[in-house]
């Protein structure tokens, strides 16, 4: 399978230790994922994408963006290919305007229900699929969802309606591959628009971190709160770190159960829903 990492701050940060420097970075864990890349971060509110088809640890081009990104909002992923072939169309996070997404999982038996997956993607979202993978169709599904509750090209969608659209979309891509006898997907996502995240555990492990044990810029950082050292008080939080494996660090860190979301709203609210 594939791992994840998402980050949201209040702050513009750099992500180099998480992708690259950290024990269990994702470059390191690229050695046992090694079908490709990817890196959205947003910059003036607009996403910005680079993949790669080379192992993470080993992608000059990977390094070279780890080492420079200094964003609000990142998110990463690393891929071990169970469907499509190793192509950059196939590589996450894939982007629709000012969306991204990144999966982690399966939808077994594939292309026994693609043709039925795809049916169900809006005409005008269908013909922007490029690549050949399940993620990239569950993306769209997604956006199709979205689209029938807000307008994809307006700024601030409201949380709760990410949060039915992504819920929709997997109830859907579970209702069809149990329809064609197939074992349950595997749909571990995190989705973000630059102002909110929010990350679905479905099968793959998800873990996500508000705080530290204590925060190494804490005398220095113009930010700093007591919620940057424990658990938040008023909902509202600094950051929000999603990742498919805890990261070596201060940061404490909490499993999402099945099924659970954990989601920052663009008011830095965290929300917790099971």
């Amino acid at each position: 399978m594939c791992r994840l990492l998402g980050f949201r701050s209040v702050l513009d940060s750099q992500v180099h230790r998480s992708l690259v420097h950290a024990d269990n970075a994702l470059a390191v864990q690229s050695a046992a994922h090694p079908h490709g890349w990817g890196v959205a971060y947003y910059a003036s509110g607009a996403p910005h994408v680079v993949k790669g088809t080379e192992a993470a640890a080993n992608d000059l081009l990977f390094h070279r963006v780890s080492g420079v990104v200094t964003s609000q909002t990142v998110l990463a992923h690393i891929r071990n290919a169970t469907q499509g072939d190793i192509h950059t169309l196939n590589c996450h996070p894939f982007q629709y305007g000012r969306w991204t997404l990144a999966h982690n999982g399966d939808i077994p038996g594939f292309p026994e229900v693609r043709d039925t997956l795809r049916e169900r993607v809006a005409p005008k979202l269908r013909r922007f699929l490029l690549g050949d993978t399940d993620s990239e169709l569950l993306f769209h599904l997604f956006l199709t969802h979205l689209a029938s509750r807000a307008d994809l090209a307006r700024r601030g969608t409201p949380l709760p309606m990410v949060i039915d659209a992504l819920r929709a979309m997997v109830d859907e891509a579970r209702a069809v591959s149990a329809g064609a006898g197939l074992d349950d997907p595997l749909l571990t996502f995190i989705v973000t628009d630059g102002e909110l995240m929010v990350g679905h555990m479905g099968g793959k492990p998800l873990h996500w971190s508000t705080h530290k044990e204590r925060c190494p810029e804490r005398e220095v950082c113009p930010f700093f709160a007591p919620e940057c050292e424990a658990p938040s008080r008023s909902g509202h939080v600094n950051h929000l770190l999603l990742a498919s494996e805890p990261l070596q660090g201060d940061n404490v860190w909490t499993p999402l159960p099945a099924g659970g979301i954990t989601a920052v709203d663009p008011f830095m609210r965290v929300h917790h829903v099971v």
